[in-house]
């Protein structure tokens, strides 16, 4: 049997080399080689359900001459060893966090200064290019790179006080109603209220929202009680008084006094916490808007932890103004002259005027209830459509000192409202968040 297919096969070898065309080389290559036995398999990119790569598969083709391709869907993992190279470690990417991966920090000397030119009367000045401004910065005169007199929406944080008398809150509630006109759709605002403490009605959000409107209604307030004529000496002080003593002092209405004569108590009107509180909130806004706190108060201020001078200086640092609309008694005559008196031990009377003029805002006095209407669209139009300067700093950016600022118009009779110092932008210095959606790390696989 083995003899006669060994015949059977020698004649086919005879008769295919004799075949035309066909030569012996031919012939010896029809007959396939068999498979050499690989001893490089690797069994490291085998992952659980998906099989071997190309690399580790077995194939007819010799792995020593043709290089493995990665398949995109599973990216190799393997790193080629050079000499002396740090060998990565695994999972030292997914550990890391995902913004560190995405964001950077630059710090920049660009300082922008916000300013508003009125005449003698009053009246804003428009049509003013950049040859007609100069600026000056610790007395030298830098060279305007930006200047733009086109709206900025703005992210206001708005002030309202519970602490006056119920005179004035009257006139202030029935006002309310017309603030919200004086925002456009591209403003946010936020509501804040203070009597004994600053209190947050409601987060930032867009002026003509609903949420606006019910956080203005919740943030009206009776007001606080004015204290009678004879609430604190002579006979009404006590209800059943001998000889100038309280009989019964149970029965008083001032606990713990025998005598007719009461200590009058302190009133509380913490502006500067309320107005800390508000910056608090402004300070993450992003510097492409305008930050203004809006204030409506008769600017008395007693009774606050923060300082002025330390709130003027984190407004100035974040580049907040303070605007607002003075009530009760502030239209009167005097105003801004006898406001820089202060007399030790006692309240300040009016001190709004000083955050106007260090952040370069704008206030408006007015007692009538119709002229407080107006003046919420005033105040809110200025603080708006104020011109707009940019230029770099020649002093170092992160040294933190204060810069002495002053804007010059080159026109007689001028006006101008701009803060006079600046520290440096805190905002700048800060890793800016995700422009997009943070995203969680893909997990390996197990």
């Amino acid at each position: 049997m083995a003899l006669s297919k060994s015949i059977v096969a020698g004649s086919l070898a005879l008769l295919m080399v004799g075949a035309p065309g066909y030569t012996q080389q031919e012939a010896q290559q029809a007959i396939p080689d068999a498979p050499r036995p690989q001893t490089n398999i690797r069994i490291d990119n085998v992952a659980p359900g998906q099989g071997s790569t190309s690399s580790t598969s077995n194939s007819d083709s010799d792995s020593d001459e043709t290089p493995a391709t990665p398949s995109p869907a599973a990216p190799s993992t393997t790193v080629a060893a050079t000499p002396n190279a740090p060998q990565p470690q695994p999972g030292a990417a997914d550990e890391q966090p995902l913004e560190n991966l995405t964001t950077f920090v630059a710090r920049v000397n660009y300082v922008i200064i916000p300013f508003t030119v009125k005449d003698n009367k009053g009246n804003l000045i428009a049509g003013l290019k950049a040859r007609d401004v100069q600026i000056f910065e610790n007395n030298q005169q830098q060279k305007i790179r930006f200047f733009s007199v086109d709206p900025a929406p703005m992210s206001v944080a708005l002030v309202i006080d519970q602490s006056m008398t119920q005179e004035n809150m009257d006139r202030v509630n029935s006002a309310l109603g017309a603030l919200q006109g004086a925002f456009t759709n591209y403003d946010e605002i936020s509501v804040f209220t203070y009597n004994k403490a600053p209190k947050l009605i409601t987060d930032y959000t867009g002026a003509q929202s609903p949420r606006l409107t019910q956080a203005i209604d919740r943030a009206k307030s009776s007001g606080r009680e004015a204290y009678l004529a004879g609430s604190f000496s002579g006979p009404m002080s006590c209800t059943t008084c001998v000889n100038g003593l309280n009989v019964d002092p149970n029965t008083s209405a001032n606990r713990g006094h025998s005598t007719m004569t009461t200590t009058v108590p302190k009133e509380v009107h913490p502006l500067n916490d309320a107005i800390l509180e508000a910056a608090k909130s402004l300070a993450r806004k992003p510097p492409e808007r305008r930050r203004v706190i809006y204030v409506i108060s008769n600017g008395n201020e007693y009774g606050s932890q923060a300082k002025t001078s330390q709130v003027i200086k984190y407004l100035l640092t974040n580049n907040i103004e303070v605007d607002g609309s003075l009530i009760a008694n502030a239209p009167t005559w005097g105003l801004g002259f006898l406001d820089k008196i202060h007399l030790p031990m006692q309240m300040r009377d009016n001190v709004l005027i000083a955050y106007q003029r260090a952040t370069g805002g704008q206030l408006d006095s007015e007692f009538r209830l119709a002229n407080i209407e107006k003046s919420f669209q005033r105040v809110a139009n200025e603080a708006r459509t104020r011109y707009t300067l940019g230029y770099y700093s020649p002093e170092d950016f992160v040294d933190g000192k204060e810069r002495r600022v002053e804007v010059r118009v080159l026109h007689p009779n001028l006006t101008v409202i701009a803060k006079d110092r600046y520290w440096p932008e805190a905002m700048e210095m800060r890793t800016r968040p995700l422009t997009q959606p943070q995203r969680t790390p893909p997990q390996p696989q197990r």
